[in-house]
């Protein structure tokens, strides 16, 4: 995805004057992946030979994409989708190698990656099905750039956006994954984690690693929500309806 700050220096790129690329010392990267798609997907004539499955991938990741409107996510960056995967940043509106305030926007990284999942909950609601998100995120150093003339293409790269992937590959459905370095942070931020243990990741060895709890996430926003209604009586509202009307 080609940021639109960086559509006159492409332009410029284009013409061979100039490789753009920008050294970032923190972004925070995020891969969610829903892994139970590749066996949706069968062509057939009732599915229109993959069609309508293709139609409803392109449904989620609009709706993805979407959430990016939001005010609380305008330093969210989406990078690309790889197949079913939808990976994101955080830290690149910074100014490179300015240390950012208390890495709030690792915070919003996980906001977002939650309001994922409660997207993916309303859209299996009404498709009448069950996906799941796998996500890992990691931050650190990167180095993002545009690559190609024709057709160019913003990505980041390093050692981070590795190991964010490998977050991924490596979790479990209907969760988050993040390294010992993005746990410390987000208890900072008052994110609760719990240590998974020690787990081998391809290429880095074995490595300690944390699942994200949703609590603080969900009483933030539903009690940010309910305020107006109080009193409200808890046993008439729904945690899918409160998520509805959330997302």
């Amino acid at each position: 995805m080609l940021k639109v700050s960086l559509i006159n220096r492409t332009f410029f790129f284009s013409f061979g004057q100039e490789l753009y690329h920008q050294s970032y010392d923190c972004v925070c990267v995020m891969f969610a992946s829903i892994p139970d798609f590749k066996e949706f997907y069968t062509e057939s004539d009732v599915n229109k030979e993959g069609l309508e499955c293709l139609r409803l991938l392109n449904e989620i990741i609009a709706d993805f994409d979407d959430l990016l409107s939001k005010p609380k996510f305008s330093g969210v960056e989406k990078i690309k989708t790889i197949g079913s995967t939808y990976m994101a940043a955080t830290g690149l509106s910074a100014t490179p190698n300015q240390e950012h305030s208390q890495y709030m926007h690792i915070g919003t990284m996980v906001e977002f990656a939650f309001a994922l999942v409660a997207k993916l909950d309303v859209i299996n609601k009404h498709s009448f099905n069950d996906f799941k998100l796998r996500i890992g995120i990691n931050h650190g150093p990167v180095i993002a750039g545009v690559i190609g003339a024709q057709k160019p293409q913003y990505d980041i790269w390093g050692n981070t956006v590795n190991v964010a992937s490998r977050m991924d590959s490596t979790g479990v459905l209907d969760k988050i994954q993040v390294t010992e370095e993005t746990n410390n942070v987000l208890q900072t931020l008052g994110y609760m984690c719990t240590c998974r243990g020690i787990i081998n990741v391809k290429g880095k060895g074995e490595l300690k690693t944390y699942f994200v709890s949703t609590i603080l996430y969900f009483q933030e926003n539903i009690t940010h929500f309910l305020t107006p209604f109080w009193p409200l009586p808890y046993m008439c509202v729904s945690f899918s309806s409160i998520m509805e009307l959330l997302f």
